[in-house]
């Protein structure tokens, strides 16, 4: 299992527009994906509401997780996606 480090960098976290954001990459990577903080169980990265009641705010580390083909490329596609302000 690949896994990826991010920091949150949007100022909101990842609520609203940057959840809805990386869900739908994360959906459309066509590899199932989960993310996780502080060690608490994972959910699946490609669900807006699941990534939401993370309750990641801006400066957070998250941890991305995936199997499949493709896995190392997806999860740095996404990290990247976390690591920048998608609320500009």
């Amino acid at each position: 299992m690949a896994q990826r480090s991010a920091v949150v960098a949007s100022k909101v976290g990842l609520h609203a527009r940057p959840a809805a954001v990386f869900s739908k990459a994360a959906a459309e990577s066509g590899i199932p994906v989960t993310i996780t903080k502080d060690g608490a169980d994972p959910v699946d990265a490609g669900s807006v509401l699941a990534v939401m009641t993370l309750g990641a705010n801006q400066g957070d580390e998250v941890t991305l997780s995936a199997d499949g083909e493709r896995a190392e490329e997806i999860l740095e596609e996404l990290a990247a996606l976390i690591a920048t302000d998608l609320d500009a």
